[in-house]
């Protein structure tokens, strides 16, 4: 029973829980999220986020401050260089804990803490990749976020398009009606021209018939 025990000390002494709360607050500034128990996830917030608060304040006393924390000066520089510009504009509540199920084993509760201004996936500044698929063959579809005025240029583009489409086919299809006329009586062609030369030849003897009757 707790009986108002406000300190987990995790079944350690006070040394050894400082010194594993600064490694562990040093590797989840280094990586931005780390795998740990819930217990020891919870503890390490409270651990971890004042010195976050104090990271915003880059002088040499807030260094010094962290410093004696961490215990890690590569670290310190990380915080400040990276992380500070990032948490600036956010008051509070640095960190996120995602729980992850029971260990096997000890049937611990896991869970995953991370740093919430750098994970892509919740943040609002995430791109969304919009795909666009091409359709081969299909109708031109007018995008309803674009402006009426474009929608309207388009409309009429296309169906004057579609009017230039049937007036080609119209001429095709006289075209081809044409020349099956043609292909159908061919001998009307023949038998037109031939005609004046007939009648031209024909005249001659007539004219000696009556010659041969007037002798």
């Amino acid at each position: 029973m707790r009986h108002g025990n406000k300190v987990n000390h995790l079944g350690r002494k006070t040394g050894h829980r400082k010194a594993m709360l600064s490694n562990m607050a040093c590797s989840l500034i280094e990586h931005k999220r780390i795998t740990t128990t819930l217990a020891k996830a919870k503890t390490l917030r409270v651990f971890v986020e004042p010195i976050l608060t104090k990271s915003k304040d880059d002088s040499t006393h807030s260094r010094r401050v962290v410093f004696s924390y961490l215990q890690n000066k590569e670290v310190v520089a990380e915080l400040f260089r990276d992380v500070a510009p990032k948490i600036a504009n956010r008051n509070g509540g640095y960190t996120r804990i995602i729980r992850t199920g029971n260990r096997l084993g000890d049937n611990a509760e896991m869970c995953l803490i991370e740093l919430v201004d750098f994970n892509e996936i919740y943040t609002k500044d995430a791109v969304k990749k919009n795909t666009r698929r091409s359709r081969r063959g299909g109708s031109k579809k007018v995008d309803d976020s674009a402006p009426i005025v474009e929608q309207t240029e388009s409309v009429e583009s296309i169906e004057e398009a579609v009017v230039v489409d049937e007036v080609a086919e119209q001429a095709i299809v006289a075209d081809e009606a044409a020349e099956v006329q043609v292909e159908e009586n061919p001998a009307a062609e023949t038998t037109g021209n031939e005609s004046p030369e007939g009648d031209a030849g024909d005249k001659p003897a007539e004219e000696g018939d009556k010659e041969d009757t007037a002798s």
